[in-house]
């Protein structure tokens, strides 16, 4: 019509959904309903794909013979791990003491694994104590060595230190899926999608002497770390994926 200038819809601000999971998981109700959805969405995904565990046999005769060790994954391949695990062998996840740390606690509640609560800024002595404690009783601890924040596939030497003052080995595993999504986070979580194949990998125990020094701890933090990125970068390659970069640690790494 002449004259007519047609109305148009006013712009809503998109909702960012960090923020939203943020209020959302200020509510006990809602933090208990996403961490059920959450063991839900874990369980379909395995339910619906073809998954195979490789390298069984090397935690296999640490649970057959009740000898704890820690197993490492980066935290980016947090997801699918309780499925590495077997159920009659308890262990504990050192989740952070933040509000994702209790997310993640309460999802992995689901498939009776326990959790330590600390990190290397927060609660880190005590968590250190308690997971010595935990191995000592012969229970299984697991760690994400570049957990909570980062950076990337760079691991801490607390998961070493742990090794040397409880006189048990390392572990890693890691898992790969054909079908994936990898989230803009600062681990690049890798969500998988169903009806996927999927391969875990263990790989063999590194174990720390009992008298390492500082430069012998450096010297398995790198090695730790060199081999659980390896592994992880075995496992997307036998799933047709990309290879996930660690952060850049150090200026050097970069050149």
């Amino acid at each position: 019509m002449p004259g007519f200038t047609p109305c148009r819809a006013a712009a809503l601000p998109r909702p960012d959904a960090r923020a939203v999971l943020k209020r959302l998981s200020r509510s006990t109700a809602a933090r208990t309903t996403l961490c059920w959805v959450a063991a839900q969405y874990i369980r379909f995904i395995y339910l619906t794909g073809r998954w195979r565990i490789e390298g069984a046999d090397i935690p296999g005769r640490f649970w057959d013979a009740n000898e704890p060790f820690i197993i490492a994954f980066w935290h980016g391949r947090l997801l699918m791990m309780p499925y590495a695990w077997r159920r009659d062998r308890h262990i504990n996840m050192l989740t952070s003491q933040h509000r994702d740390g209790e997310l993640i606690a309460r999802t992995i509640a689901h498939f009776g694994i326990g959790v330590v609560r600390g990190s290397s800024s927060r609660g880190g002595a005590a968590a250190l104590r308690a997971m010595v404690k935990a191995l000592g009783r012969k229970e299984y601890v697991g760690v994400t060595p570049d957990g909570p924040h980062g950076p990337r596939m760079r691991a801490t030497d607390g998961v070493v230190a742990v090794a040397r003052l409880a006189d048990v080995p390392i572990i890693p595993a890691t898992y790969g899926t054909t079908r994936r999504r990898v989230l803009p986070s600062w681990d690049r979580f890798i969500l998988p999608l169903p009806f996927a194949r999927g391969v875990i990998l263990w790989g063999e125990p590194l174990r720390v002497p009992a008298d390492a020094d500082g430069a012998a701890i450096e010297a398995f933090r790198q090695r730790l770390e060199v081999t659980l990125t390896a592994l992880s970068d075995e496992a997307d390659r036998r799933c047709g994926q990309a290879p996930i970069l660690p952060d850049v640690a150090n200026p050097a790494d970069a050149a």
